[in-house]
């Protein structure tokens, strides 16, 4: 059942509607981190001057820019796939009316509501943050290990993405019984897999957002 909602979800990511939800996810993720950068050199900068560290301007403004890009390298591993399913979260009626009116033309969702959406994202974002800096020690001493982080970040991951993902589609679909623990755990690992891999991270939250939608609504589909 996975496989197959992944490979009905992938035509999904080339509809104009979800193209343009890619470029509203891309463009606010890289908004927000665009100001987390700034705030981090506005602070390095405070601090080093209350410190009174590097008083040579060109080497301590060259300290403080890459104290920045070193924590927002470190940012981006944690934080890029919180933040874009968190903001995808808010918009995600549009995808999956999209994909809803190509192949489930008789399952039309109930809106959720902005309210809910905000609610989703904020709370999306606070459980990845939260898990991943309690996983934080576990996945440096697994570096080691050379497969050990990786694999601690999928299956951790995994669990995570599949709440999100099937949060953000049940309740559009009430009548329809929830999805079980194990398929949300499979296609959350799917989606972690693909937020791993370069160029095709930008794609995964509205992959995952198909993915979720033929998950559901596909088993209704196949029934007798």
């Amino acid at each position: 059942m996975v496989l197959t909602a992944a490979l009905r979800a992938f035509p999904s990511i080339f509809h104009g509607a979800a193209l343009r939800l890619m470029m509203k996810t891309i463009i606010l993720t890289l908004l927000l981190f665009g100001l987390l950068a700034a705030a981090l050199w506005i602070g390095f900068h405070a601090l080093r001057l209350h410190f009174g560290w590097g008083t040579n301007g060109v080497w301590g403004g060259f300290g403080e820019a890459t104290a920045t890009v070193l924590v927002m390298i470190a940012a981006g591993w944690l934080l890029f796939r919180a933040t874009a399913m968190a903001v995808m979260g808010l918009f995600a009626d549009d995808i999956i009316e999209a994909v809803e009116r190509d192949d489930y033309p008789h399952a039309a969702a109930r809106p959720v509501g902005w309210a809910r959406s905000l609610r989703f994202a904020v709370a999306s974002l606070m459980r990845t943050i939260g898990w991943n800096l309690v996983a934080l020690p576990a996945y440096v001493l697994l570096l080691v290990t050379g497969v050990g982080t990786v694999g601690l970040f999928l299956a951790l991951n995994a669990y995570l993405l599949g709440r999100d993902m099937a949060d953000m589609v049940e309740p559009r679909h009430p009548a329809l019984p929830p999805l079980s623990r194990g398929s949300r755990w499979l296609m959350g690992l799917v989606s972690a897999i693909l937020f791993l891999v370069p160029v095709a991270n930008l794609l995964a939250p509205i992959f995952s957002a198909a993915m979720a939608i033929h998950m559901l609504l596909g088993r209704k589909t196949t029934k007798p």
